[in-house]
């Protein structure tokens, strides 16, 4: 049985899509969240049928609508008393299912551009809060999934505690690398807070995975080229004077130390420096 508080969303600024799901059951990462780029995403839980991930998404992307997909996937499945489903699609429309047969307090809110959907929680206010924290959030879809969640706890969340967590948000070419659409994609799978840890994750995963903001750049020369000098001397990649010129022995040293530190998505060729990887390595060697 999967005793779950799960959120589904759509970005109508971006396009992104996600899901967010806070479990007392092991690896909730692995049965609960299902999403696909321009297509939708899908939360399936209590007693959860994982086949609604696969056969959702595939209606989805023929063009059905989440309340379409909804009622196809329940009309054809046996246990649908016992089961839990919430679906977003691209456009947007949300739609939800709590089964008559789903352990109290089970239930499910709809509104515009997600459903919030739990059982066996401490009461309606769980979704009542995760859909007023995520109405009210703003920035990354990341973010505003975690703070419902957050909010979802914090209204008494699974009445049995706490155990897994995860986070799934698709983008058109926004995995590592461009090569596939996980933006984030993140999961606690045993942990005693683990919403905490989700968030802990996700500014990690937001530091090691995400492309630098154009405002966060600034040119390599005076205090800065020292700055990366003086860090470069004491990692040892470098061993030239401390001149305040991004020349090639400094760029060659630095980029050295950027991908060995697993910051090539944030690494420029040309002279400039992502701020969020100066204070990283600031902070991790010193100033």
């Amino acid at each position: 049985m999967l005793a779950t508080f799960s959120i589904v969303a759509f970005d109508p600024k971006n396009g992104d899509l996600g899901v967010a799901v806070q479990s007392k059951f092991l690896a909730a990462g692995a049965v609960v969240p299902w999403a696909k780029a321009g297509v939708g995403a899908i939360a399936t839980q209590s007693w959860a049928n994982t086949s609604y991930g696969p056969k959702g998404l595939e209606l989805l992307s023929l063009g059905l609508s989440a309340p379409e997909v909804v009622e196809i996937l329940i009309a054809e499945d046996e246990g649908r008393d016992l089961r839990q489903v919430g679906i977003v699609d691209a456009q947007g429309k949300a739609a939800a299912y709590t089964g008559k047969g789903c352990f109290e307090w089970a239930g499910h809110i709809i509104g515009p551009g997600y459903a919030c959907q739990g059982n066996i929680l401490a009461g309606p206010k769980v979704v009542e809060a995760m859909a007023e924290a995520f109405e009210k959030s703003e920035g990354e879809l990341a973010h505003r999934l975690v703070a419902a969640l957050e909010a979802g706890q914090a209204a008494g969340g699974d009445r049995r505690g706490q155990q897994s967590a995860a986070l799934l948000v698709v983008r058109e070419k926004g995995g590592y690398g461009g090569f596939n659409d996980r933006y984030v994609d993140l999961r606690v799978d045993d942990h005693p807070e683990p919403i905490k840890e989700l968030k802990r994750l996700l500014s990690l995963y937001e530091l090691y995975f995400f492309k630098p903001k154009p405002e966060d750049l600034v040119e390599i020369k005076g205090e800065i080229a020292l700055e990366i000098q003086r860090i470069l001397l004491k990692t040892g990649d470098y061993k030239g004077p401390l001149s305040g010129q991004y020349d090639e022995a400094t760029k060659e040293a630095f980029k050295n130390l950027c991908l060995r530190e697993n910051l090539e998505e944030r690494w420029q060729e040309e002279p400039l420096v992502d701020l969020t990887v100066l204070n990283f390595l600031k902070e991790r060697f010193g100033p």
